[in-house]
C-alpha cells in the first residue's frame, strides 16, 4: 500500500493508520476528521491546520541536542536562539512560538521596523532579540527603545553606515546603547536553492576590511563594550553539512582575532539559520545529508576546537533556524473538485444494436481481463485504438463509436494496471505516465506554495485515506488560478500516484506538508486569492479541539484590500440589479440576497460536497 514517503519527511509526526493519516500525538486523529469538522461549520476552499504541539517538539529538541552537545564536548559557551519573523509572521503561528519558548527563553529575530516592533511587543524580557537586515536611524532608535524597556536587544550591522548611525543615535539621545552585532562577510559559500545568501559576494556583511575598520570606530567612540556578537548566514535549507563546517572554522577564527585586538565583551558567535527539514518523499531524491544530532555536534566540536587553539574562551552560539521549527507544524489540505480524464466511467458507453467487430472486440475484452491475461488484453486493446482511429480518419466509423473505443481502451488499461499492481514494469511505467490523471484542487499554488512555482520546491502530498487502497493513478495537480503555471506536473522521477475516484458519489482531499516556513507570509493574490481558511488543533488524550478557526477573507474585503471601496461597489451592484427589466421586485430581492451572500463569502470554489 503506498506510504508517500512518510518515513521520509514526517519525522514521527504522522502515522498511517486504518487507511488513514493521523496525528501521531495523544489520542492521533485523523487529518480526514478534524477536516470534517471544520466543514461541518461551513467553511468551504483550502484549509491550513496548524499543530501548536509540533512547535513546540521542535524547539525543544533543538535546544536539547546543543545542550547534550555542550555537555558532551565539554563546552563552556552556552546555547541561545531566535526565531526568524520573516519565516511566519501569522499570529495563529507566532503565539505558539512565543508560548512555547518560553521555558527555553526562546527570543525573536527581526529584519524591518514591523518585525522590530512585533518583536518588541511579543518577546520575554530576558529572551533575545536580534535586528538583521538594512536599517536606518529609525529602526536603530527602535532598538535604543527596546534596550530601555530592559530587552537584551542585539542590533546586527550590514555595513558601516549603520554602525555610523548607531554611534550618532547614542551621542543623540540618553537611552542605554543596545548590544551591537556584526555580520561577517565569509568567504565561505552554502549550498541549495539558497546558496547565494553566503560567500564573497553575498548581499549582506562587512569584509574584512570593513571589519577592522569598525573595530577602529567601536574603539574611538568607546564601544567596544557593546559589541557582543558576530552574525554569519550562509543560506536557508543547507542541504549539505561540508560547507557549514567550513564556515565555522573562518568564523571561529575571525571571532578569535576579534577577541585578541581587544573586542574584550565579544561573547557570541551567531551563526544564522539554514538548518534543513526534509521535503523529499523518495529515498533517491533526499534533499540533507544530516541530521539535528549531527548539525549540533558539528558547530559545537568545530568552536571548540577553534578556541581552544587560539587559547579564546568559548563563545555562545546562536541559532536562527525558523524553517526547521515551523515548516512541519503546518498543513494544507484541500478537496479535489474534479478529474480531467479521458478514461471515462463505463457508464458514458453508449454502444449500439450493431457495433463495429473491433469494438465487440474491446467489449469482450473489457469483460473479460484476469490477472492471467491483463498485459496481452492490454495490448490487444492498444492494437484495436489505432486501428479503429485509421477507421475514424477514413469515414468508416462514425464519432460514438470513436467514443466507445476510447472509453473501452482507457478501461482495459486502468484495469491492468490494478490487476498488475505491485509488479511494476518499464512498459507499465511509461503507460502510466502517458496516462496522467489531471486533479483540480481547490487551491492557489502561488497563495499556498509559492515556493512550488518560484523555486521548484516540492512539498509532499498525499490524500488523507484510501491509504489501505493501491494507488495507481499518475497525478498532475492543477490548482484553481487561471494561469497555466498553477500546475504540479507528474514527475516521472518523483512519481506521485493517486486513487481513481468518482467525485459524483465521494469526496477526495489532498494534504500538503511542511507548509509552514515561507508559504503564508510569500503568497501572493493570483487572481485575488487570498489566504486559506485556517485553524489549531489542539489534541489531548481525549480527543482534539479546533481552535482560532479563521475563514479566508470575503470578496469585499479583498477588494478593499486593493484600494476599492466595498460599499461602492456594493450600491453600484445593487442599482444594477434594480435597473434590471423583465424580472419581478421578487425576484430582484432574490437576487440581491443570493449577491450580498456571495460577496461576504470567501473567493474560493464552493461547489464541492
Amino acid at each position: 500500500m503506498p506510504s508517500y514517503g512518510i518515513d521520509i519527511w514526517g519525522n514521527d509526526n504522522f502515522i498511517i493508520d486504518e487507511g488513514l493519516v493521523k496525528i501521531a500525538y495523544k489520542s492521533a486523529p485523523s487529518l480526514l476528521e478534524i477536516t470534517h469538522q471544520v466543514r461541518e461549520r461551513g467553511i468551504r476552499g483550502p484549509l491550513i491546520v496548524r499543530f501548536p504541539h509540533l512547535i513546540g517538539k521542535q524547539i525543544d529538541q533543538l535546544y536539547s541536542n546543543f545542550s547534550r552537545a555542550i555537555r558532551e564536548n565539554s563546552y563552556t559557551g552556552a546555547f541561545h536562539a531566535v526565531f526568524p519573523l520573516k519565516v511566519n509572521q501569522f499570529p495563529n503561528a507566532l503565539n505558539p512560538i512565543i508560548q512555547e519558548g518560553k521555558s527555553n527563553r526562546y527570543g525573536l529575530e527581526a529584519g524591518s521596523k514591523a518585525e522590530l516592533v512585533l518583536a518588541m511587543s511579543l518577546t520575554p524580557l530576558g529572551a533575545p532579540i536580534t535586528v538583521n537586515g538594512f536599517k536606518d536611524t529609525e529602526s536603530i532608535t527602535l532598538g535604543f527603545m527596546a534596550a530601555q524597556m530592559g530587552h537584551d536587544i542585539t542590533l546586527t550591522i550590514e555595513g558601516l553606515g549603520e554602525l555610523e548611525s548607531i554611534i550618532e543615535v547614542s551621542q543623540g539621545c540618553s537611552m542605554p546603547v543596545p548590544n551591537i552585532g556584526i555580520r561577517i562577510r565569509l568567504h565561505s559559500g552554502g549550498s541549495g536553492a539558497w546558496a547565494k545568501s553566503g560567500g564573497i559576494n553575498a548581499k549582506f556583511g562587512l569584509t574584512s576590511t570593513e571589519l577592522l575598520e569598525a573595530m577602529e570606530l567601536l574603539h574611538r567612540y568607546k564601544l567596544t563594550d557593546k559589541f557582543t556578537m558576530i552574525h554569519f548566514h550562509i543560506g536557508s535549507q543547507m542541504e549539505d553539512i561540508a560547507p557549514l563546517k567550513k564556515a565555522l572554522r573562518e568564523a571561529g577564527n575571525i571571532y578569535a582575532e576579534l577577541k585578541m585586538m581587544g573586542a574584550n565583551e565579544l561573547r557570541a558567535i551567531n551563526i544564522g539559520g539554514g538548518l534543513a527539514i526534509e521535503y523529499s518523499q523518495h529515498t533517491s531524491k533526499r534533499l540533507k545529508n544530516y541530521t539535528l544530532v549531527e548539525f549540533a555536534n558539528d558547530v559545537v566540536y568545530l568552536l571548540r576546537e577553534v578556541m581552544n587553539a587560539k587559547g579564546v574562551e568559548h563563545p555562545d552560539i546562536f541559532t536562527e533556524s525558523g524553517r526547521f521549527i515551523v515548516a512541519s507544524h503546518a498543513v494544507l489540505i484541500t478537496p479535489v473538485l474534479e478529474l480531467f480524464s479521458h478514461d471515462y466511467q463505463e457508464r458514458s458507453l453508449r454502444v449500439k444494436e450493431t457495433n463495429p467487430p473491433l469494438i465487440e472486440e474491446l467489449r469482450y475484452l473489457n469483460r473479460k481481463v484476469t490477472p492471467k491475461n491483463c498485459i496481452e488484453y492490454m495490448h490487444d486493446a492498444l492494437d484495436h485504438m489505432e486501428s479503429l482511429l485509421t477507421l475514424f480518419d477514413l469515414g468508416y466509423i462514425d464519432l460514438q463509436d470513436r467514443s466507445n473505443a476510447e472509453i473501452l481502451v482507457h478501461n482495459i488499461i486502468k484495469k491492468s494496471l490494478y490487476l498488475f499492481e505491485g509488479r511494476a514494469t518499464p512498459e507499465l511505467e511509461r503507460l502510466q505516465e502517458k496516462l496522467q490523471e489531471r486533479y483540480l484542487v481547490n487551491s492557489s499554488f502561488f497563495q499556498s506554495m509559492p515556493d512550488y512555482w518560484g523555486l521548484g520546491q516540492h512539498f509532499p502530498v498525499m490524500p488523507l485515506d484510501r491509504l489501505d487502497q493501491p494507488a495507481i493513478r499518475s497525478a498532475s495537480l492543477w490548482d484553481i488560478t487561471c494561469d497555466s503555471d498553477g500546475e504540479i506536473a507528474f514527475d516521472p522521477d518523483a512519481p506521485l500516484y493517486l486513487h481513481d475516484v468518482d467525485l459524483d458519489k465521494e469526496e477526495y482531499f489532498l494534504a500538503f506538508f511542511n507548509v509552514g516556513a515561507y508559504q503564508e507570509t510569500l503568497g501572493m493574490q493570483h487572481n485575488l486569492f487570498t489566504h486559506p481558511n485556517e485553524c489549531s488543533v489542539i489534541i489531548d488524550e481525549e480527543g482534539f479541539q479546533i481552535k482560532h478557526l479563521v475563514e479566508s477573507e470575503p470578496l469585499l474585503d479583498i477588494l478593499h484590500s486593493l484600494g476599492y471601496d466595498g460599499d461602492t461597489i456594493l450600491n453600484q451592484l445593487k442599482t444594477n440589479l434594480a435597473n434590471t427589466s423583465f424580472i419581478t421586485e421578487k425576484e430582484k430581492s432574490d437576487r440581491l440576497t443570493q449577491l450580498e451572500l456571495y460577496l461576504y463569502q470567501n473567493g474560493y470554489l464552493r461547489t464541492t460536497m
